[in-house]
């Protein structure tokens, strides 16, 4: 099967376009670009130069795709965007370019990015991430693997958030979220564990159990972080999941969000 180019598309003519990619009347496509197979790209969406994105993508209307980086440091050399498989781009997001600093931004398969959010230049982002409406990433933020961020809720640069989160909608992220958790209120707390998440996901409740041991030391131990992480490697079985949270809060460069505070 061919590729089903609208004739009011405009497509530069270098770009790479797999087999049965459909382009909307009106979208416009720079000359280097790649397009894996099966991706629909809708309607009036731009793609450009540096954008890679891999097999079974959709790219609504209005979404730009590969911009350069909102960074004054950025003199317009070349970098990169690029996107696993399946992803779900919606109407007005902003995925933009690495900047020269780590050269690309990278997407990884099965997310899906709701109308108006944007990712900023120099992410990562793991698989099976969702960001709701008008959820900003800013610059050089890491998301690990199925990590959900609800809607209007801002991303501080360098913030890392761990696997298997969940963040609530209208909140700030303003340090780094450990895996496996729920986070909520303003300025924002750990709220507990992801449990449905995890259950729906497959852990086992012996898992699920072991980690709320886990953060139960972090955050209702009254011990600093680092007591509560010795604790942990002496107490705890050192499962993958156990591991995961104790190398995510060493490679912490902006701390970890606070518990509640009980006052």
């Amino acid at each position: 099967m061919g590729v089903n180019i609208h004739s009011l598309a405009l497509v530069g003519k270098k770009a790479q376009l797999g087999e049965n990619v459909t382009i909307g009347p009106s979208a416009i496509l720079g000359d280097d670009v790649i397009i894996g197979d099966g991706s629909t790209i809708a309607p009036y969406a731009i793609i450009q130069n540096g954008a890679r994105l891999g097999k079974e993508c959709k790219i609504a209307s209005f979404a730009v795709i590969g911009g350069p980086p909102q960074d004054l440091k950025y003199k317009g050399e070349p970098t990169l965007l690029e996107i696993g498989d399946r992803c779900d781009v919606r109407e007005y997001v902003t995925l933009n370019r690495g900047t020269i600093e780590s050269g690309r931004t990278i997407i990884g398969n099965n997310c899906m990015f709701m109308a108006n959010a944007h990712v900023g230049h120099d992410c990562v982002i793991g698989d099976n991430c969702i960001l709701a409406n008008s959820v900003p990433l800013a610059g050089h933020v890491t998301l690990y693997n199925w990590v959900i961020i609800g809607g209007l809720t801002p991303v501080h640069q360098f913030v890392r958030i761990g696997d298997h989160t969940m963040i609530g909608g209208g909140l700030r992220v303003p340090k780094d979220v450990p895996p496996y958790i729920l986070t909520g209120r303003e300025p924002m707390v750990f709220e507990g564990l992801n449990s449905v998440g995890l259950r729906r996901r497959g852990y086992s409740s012996e898992a699920i159990d072991l980690i709320d041991k886990a953060y139960i030391l972090i955050y209702q131990s009254n011990l600093n972080v680092s007591q509560a992480v010795a604790r942990i490697k002496e107490e705890l079985e050192q499962t993958p999941e156990i591991k995961n949270i104790i190398e995510f809060i060493a490679k912490s460069k902006r701390g970890i969000i606070p518990g509640p505070s009980h006052h």
